[in-house]
């Protein structure tokens, strides 16, 4: 006869979640081949407890939580149609926000997910679960950044709420030169397009210079 056990979280599946498995139990030595009702029943009963307990854990908030930071990090928001500054900086506001816009030299905090032109993710604050607290218009973060967040240039400022797609060239991002290198891997090659996906979530509570 064939049992189903819950084991041990097995490594290789995400959030730690209980696995079914079945294993043979051993056999008497003279097997008693006429079948028993009753005791197929309860076996099947234990599978379908075991089944019901293995969905629960799958549908925790905990799991849908991780599915849902997982989906924004890596799901592009709705495309709008990019303006231009003088710069090369490509602009558009998903939402224009409903706060106040944020002061020179201010901490914010923003999320948002960095792609290359192709579309892959190299970055997002989605997947670190927490927003980025970044300095605005002082050279802090890479130009396109400062432009498309604090505004400037034909650029209008953010305000807080708000939502804005950014396209940034090669000259308002890295340059020639390849960056994010460790041991002589980069993840961002020379001359790169970025998009940024901008949530700009609120003016940080801490601010001092």
């Amino acid at each position: 006869m064939v049992n189903f056990t819950l084991t041990t979280p097995c490594p290789s599946l995400h959030h730690g979640l209980p696995y079914i498995k079945a294993s043979s139990s051993s056999s008497s030595s003279k097997p008693n081949l006429t079948p028993k009702p009753e005791k197929k029943k309860k076996g099947l009963a234990g599978v379908g407890i075991g089944l019901l307990a293995a969905s629960m854990l799958l549908s925790s908030p905990l799991d849908a939580n991780a599915t849902r930071i997982e989906y924004y990090a890596t799901v592009a928001e709705p495309p709008c149609d990019l303006q231009f500054a003088p710069s090369g900086l490509g602009y558009c506001d998903l939402d224009p926000g409903f706060g106040e816009q944020a002061p020179y030299s201010t901490l914010i905090n923003i999320h948002y997910t960095a792609r290359f032109a192709d579309g892959i993710v190299f970055d997002s604050s989605y997947k670190r679960g927490r927003p980025l607290t970044m300095r605005i218009g002082v050279g802090k973060v890479i130009k396109g950044l400062d432009q498309g967040i604090f505004g400037g240039e034909g650029v209008p400022p953010m305000h807080v709420g708000g939502r804005r797609k950014l396209q940034i060239p090669p000259e308002l991002a890295y340059g020639p030169e390849p960056a994010g290198c460790f041991s002589g891997d980069c993840n961002i090659p020379a001359n790169a397009t970025l998009l940024y996906d901008i949530n700009f979530v609120n003016i940080y509570s801490g601010n001092r210079k």
